[in-house]
């Protein structure tokens, strides 16, 4: 087996024992503050990116929110405009209908005035060829003087002049 020497195991404590002196004196400090750093680094990293994920969360929620009131707001306006449309069209078939009816009584006013105005045409038309036939007939029976003389002592006994 190899056993080192007693010179070599004093040498190699000595080097290891200035390296640790030399290490703790100038380099642990940084090391450890570097290390500390780092840690703190991570764990704001860390709530950062717990914060983001509420915040995320949150705007997702507000999102949902607006997006809800966006789709109430719009069936009350599609509702709106149902109502609109209706009231529109019930005011055009109101106002359809009046005109209609307007036009109705109109055309029956227009009727009854032609209807009217064609009764005194026939009666006048009667009336004249009544008096035409009346006349030919008096005419005809009227021929000779003694049948005219008895038709106006007629008329003029009929007749109360009184």
């Amino acid at each position: 087996m190899i056993e080192p020497g007693i010179g070599l195991l004093f040498w190699m404590t000595l080097t290891f024992l200035i390296l640790l002196f030399l290490l703790a004196k100038f380099a642990w400090k940084p090391i450890l503050a570097a290390v500390n750093e780092r840690e703190v680094t991570i764990v704001d990293s860390l709530n950062q990116a717990k914060l983001a994920k509420l915040e995320v969360e949150n705007l997702k929620a507000e999102n949902e929110i607006i997006i809800r009131e966006a789709k109430v707001q719009r069936d009350m306006i599609l509702k709106e405009a149902r109502d609109i449309k209706d009231r529109i069209v019930g005011e055009a078939k109101d106002v359809a209908k009046i005109e209609g009816d307007k036009m109705i009584e109109s055309a029956r006013q227009t009727i009854q005035a032609e209807k009217t105005a064609a009764v005194a045409d026939i009666k006048s038309q009667i009336g004249t060829l009544s008096v035409s036939i009346a006349e030919s007939i008096l005419k005809q029976k009227l021929d000779n003087d003694s049948a005219q003389d008895t038709l106006v002592a007629n008329i003029l006994k009929s007749s109360n002049f009184n």
